[in-house]
């Protein structure tokens, strides 16, 4: 039987498609752009292109998605027909197909304003626990699309797992102020501390829950890397986070001055892998850690698959703001 992964011409559906056919998976691309790595060309809000695509799958690996850097230059519409409607598409023709398990890529974007506390408040501590608020019409679809894996195992027996996955792109933050502020790869390297995690270290979470998903039948998990830091951090992390990452950390801060690279001054949230270590038996080798000793070593900061996925960007035109549109509010519809 076949895996499908959907979203083959970008970061995480490249990185799936390269891992699982060295594997010797079978293994089928879909996306709506062309690539190496895509076999079906077109989108998954097209419902008979679906049913074509799922046809003798035993696994959907579910990582299509409008992202948020489509926030500003797509309409609201788009996200509801991409990210909701796709995904009901799938799931519906999974289950009329016979399909056993579904895996879906969401983000720990479903948070939204849970993330950043009250000024004067603790960093958040962000587990499965927290309840989502979700603050654009990314986070929304998300969250909507991951009830829909929760209704469609619970009425279907559809085996689903969730993935929450925080940050893995290679290209430049989204935030212009955070572009200018930092060298991208010290902010990529200070995120690895509390909301990054290497393509590598996503694609093995990806693959324990499709082997894990029949055993579970329905989870949500925070796919991010090991944080250093503890709950008892959090209170000092919000007025001086390089102060604890030096006491949690202190290596840090030698490989740090031979690149000249500092540490953002405060943290305002911090992803906790626990679930996932415990439940999927996922172990991310590419922790903030496991990174300083690789640089320590005149090594690179991501992983020998990242840097083969590289960049992809998100949109076809260029902007005067950078990589991504200048920041507006999005469009009706």
């Amino acid at each position: 039987m076949t895996v499908l992964v959907t979203g083959s011409a970008g970061h995480l559906g490249e990185g799936l498609m390269r891992v699982l056919s060295q594997r010797g998976e079978a293994v089928r691309g879909l996306d709506i752009q062309s690539s190496p790595f895509t076999s079906d060309t077109g989108s998954i809000v097209d419902r008979e292109f679906v049913h074509r695509c799922v046809q003798g799958v035993s696994c959907v690996l579910h990582a299509a998605t409008l992202h948020k850097p489509h926030v500003a230059t797509h309409k609201r519409q788009d996200f509801i027909d991409t990210n909701i409607t796709g995904t009901l598409n799938l799931m519906e023709e999974a289950v009329a197909a016979g399909v056993k398990t579904f895996v879906f890529t969401s983000t720990t974007s479903v948070f939204g304003d849970a993330l950043v506390p009250p000024e004067g408040e603790p960093s958040a501590w962000i587990t499965e626990e927290v309840t989502p608020i979700p603050k654009n019409i990314y986070g929304v679809t998300k969250l909507a699309a991951e009830n829909l894996c929760a209704l469609f195992s619970r009425l279907h027996g559809l085996s689903c797992i969730v993935l929450r996955t925080s940050r893995f792109f290679p290209e430049e933050d989204d935030d212009s102020v955070a572009r200018a502020a930092f060298d991208q790869t010290n902010a990529k390297a200070n995120e690895l501390t509390f909301r990054r995690v290497d393509i590598e270290d996503a694609i093995s979470a990806h693959l324990l829950a499709m082997e894990k998903a029949r055993e579970i039948g329905f989870g949500r998990y925070i796919i991010s890397a090991t944080t250093p830091f503890a709950q008892k951090d959090l209170a000092a992390l919000r007025m001086n986070a390089p102060a604890v990452l030096a006491r949690r950390t202190p290596e840090f801060e030698a490989v740090y001055s031979r690149r000249g690279w500092r540490m953002f001054p405060s943290i305002d949230r911090v992803y906790v892998n626990s679930l996932a270590r415990e439940e999927l038996g996922w172990r991310p080798v590419h922790d903030f850690q496991a990174v300083l000793k690789r640089l320590a070593a005149g090594g690179e900061l991501e992983s020998e698959l990242a840097r083969a996925v590289g960049a992809k960007g998100y949109h076809t035109q260029t902007f005067a703001d950078g990589p991504y549109p200048v920041a507006e509010a999005p469009k009706r519809g």
